[in-house]
């Protein structure tokens, strides 16, 4: 299979999505790509440490067209690239050697620590439960910043064009300022390092969290916004949308909740769907034979 990758001409197409709740013709660009948007979840967490510096390369040497990551905030108001705002059990090595355990994981919180405390565990040694595939290395939690530094430079390496970086902000109303800021200022944080970065024609901001892509659609309009919706979630797609305020430029929901139906409402209010986390060839096949704008997956080996 050949690996697209987005050129400069079609960035601003592709980023550009309606910003009103009013119908938008289906004249938009958005509908009209061939591209199609292979994103490394995690980086690649199948096969590397999530969320890590080394993730992240593999999944470019593999032709990913997005990187897809989370970031928390530290005591000290800097950006690390984590899935949690704590130390999962799963992948953590404490700096004595000793393994964290599930029972004291949500103690170890990265928003009550500095980040020179924070890059002393290692997420790279203990072998995963449910990535059998996953290489075993030294690997720390990288700053968003160290993550954009190493992927420019493999990018000028390699002599390929930047990919696009999706990131989820990770926050809920329940721990505001508890394990995450509030989500204003956790999007000017992070607005702020992305623009330090030149990077704001590169990312697209998703978040389960809707305060998060609210704030950013009345503060930093050009700036593409992602829907993550979950399997649990019980109201419908135009409830989501009202919930939300207005249309997205992506609705990215779990695979399993995939139909043609839902696929042409995204399609007809000129939204992109790429639907998480598709980890077997054939249901990836299924999901593109359907319609689907991309796939988020744990294995980019297998786009």
């Amino acid at each position: 299979m050949k690996i697209f990758f987005f050129i400069p001409v079609l960035s601003l197409a592709i980023l550009m999505g309606c910003t009103s709740t009013k119908k938008v013709s289906n004249n938009n660009d958005t509908n009209k790509l061939t591209v199609f948007d292979t994103q490394g979840h995690r980086g690649c967490r199948g096969l590397m440490p999530e969320n890590t510096v080394p993730a992240m390369i593999k999944a470019l040497e593999l032709g990913v067209v997005t990187l897809e990551m989370d970031v928390v905030v530290t005591k000290d108001n800097k950006l690390v690239v984590s899935h949690e705002p704590f130390f999962n059990h799963e992948i953590t090595t404490k700096p004595d050697g000793s393994l964290v355990t599930e029972v004291e994981e949500k103690q170890l919180n990265i928003f009550k620590m500095d980040y020179d405390e924070v890059k002393r565990y290692d997420v790279g040694l203990r072998p995963h439960p449910r990535f059998a595939q996953q290489q075993k290395m030294r690997a720390h939690k990288p700053l968003l910043s160290e993550v954009f530094d190493s992927v420019k430079a493999y990018a000028k390496r390699a002599n390929k064009p930047l990919p696009f970086f999706n990131i989820e902000t990770k926050c809920l109303p329940a721990t505001d300022n508890i394990y995450h800021p509030e989500p204003a200022a956790f999007v000017e944080l992070l607005m702020q390092q992305i623009k330090e970065a030149g990077l704001e024609k590169q990312v697209l901001i998703q978040s389960f969290d809707f305060r998060s892509l609210q704030y950013l659609h009345k503060k930093f309009p050009g700036i593409a916004t992602v829907m993550l919706i979950e399997d649990t979630d019980t109201i419908s797609f135009e409830e989501q949308i009202a919930k939300l305020g207005f249309y997205a430029n992506v609705y990215s929901p779990n695979y399993s909740l995939v139909t043609a139906a839902l696929i042409a409402k995204c399609h007809q209010h000129n939204m992109r769907i790429i639907p998480w986390t598709v980890n077997d060839k054939a249901t990836i096949e299924k999901l593109k034979a359907l319609g689907v704008d991309g796939i988020i997956s744990d294995y980019p080996n297998l786009f």
